[in-house]
């Protein structure tokens, strides 16, 4: 896992889209999946090369950029509530109605978000199995990355982008409907999401699933404290609220609160 924390940072920019041109390549990547790749997504319902629904209009984009090539390797959104109207439903609740508990309390709505289009760009995975060179001169590099070892790559991109917006905006809970292969993998950094509702056919088979972002990232330091150290930048990203999570370090300052064993604070 160090080696997988050391390296991203030198191949990927994980980035917000805050232009319109970081937003359409968002959504060509979005079309590219949803509609050519799987065909999950009607081709005729969406104009122009662009997968986009009602839900953007009130979410928070991040692109994944492979640094020496500039290709987007990745996308995610995230679905804010609506802060006139905290008890409006996101994707998994109107997709999976009465099949889904609703895990926090209604005064919490506004502390909750969804992890959506949480895509893979299969056209920069082919590049890179064809092309060693997109991964640059760095010794041993083009020798043992394998397109097995670049998705969890862009799997903690995606994850970093999730944190990333999740503490600009105020957001403690994700609710998220993933492909259970997906969750199995985030169990690898410690990304534990808890099951509220049976699989359902969207997009293919998908989990509907929860998790408070306060125990995944106190979970993902207690597993792999490397990879929590790049997501939450050092612990300077999270948390939002009360929670702390670095371990005590002798050569930092301000180490303040005991829970479950460890000593943590912010930096």
């Amino acid at each position: 896992m160090d080696a997988l924390a050391d390296n991203f940072a030198r191949f990927f920019d994980v980035k917000p889209v805050v232009t319109d041109e970081e937003l359409r390549l968002a959504m060509q990547l979005r079309y590219q999946v949803y509609c050519l790749e799987t065909g999950f997504e009607d081709i005729n319902q969406h104009p122009g090369g662009m997968e986009r629904d009602e839900f953007d209009s009130r979410a928070v984009h991040s692109l994944l950029i492979h640094r020496a090539s500039g290709m987007v390797a990745g996308t995610v959104r995230l679905v804010l509530p609506e802060a006139a109207n905290p008890q409006a439903l996101f994707p998994i609740e109107k997709h999976c109605g009465n099949q889904v508990r609703r895990p926090v309390a209604s005064a919490l709505r506004g502390q909750l978000a969804e992890i959506s289009r949480f895509c893979i760009s299969k056209e920069f995975k082919r590049r890179m199995a064809e092309s060693p060179s997109l991964w640059g001169s760095i010794e041993g590099m083009t020798e043992d990355m394998s397109q097995r070892r670049l998705i969890p790559h862009i799997t903690v991109g995606l994850f970093t982008a999730i944190v990333r917006m999740s503490a600009q905006h105020g957001i403690r809970y994700w609710y998220a409907v993933m492909e259970p292969s997906l969750l199995r993998l985030l169990t690898r950094f410690g990304i534990h999401f808890s099951l509220i509702g049976p699989a359902v056919e969207y997009h293919g088979a998908r989990q509907p699933c929860f998790a408070d972002a306060d125990a995944v990232l106190t979970e993902m330091y207690r597993v792999v404290p490397t990879v929590w150290d790049l997501i939450t930048e050092g612990g300077h990203l999270w948390p939002a609220g009360s929670t702390q999570y670095r371990e005590i370090n002798p050569e930092l300052d301000g180490w303040s609160l005991r829970r479950d064993g460890y000593v943590f604070a912010r930096g």
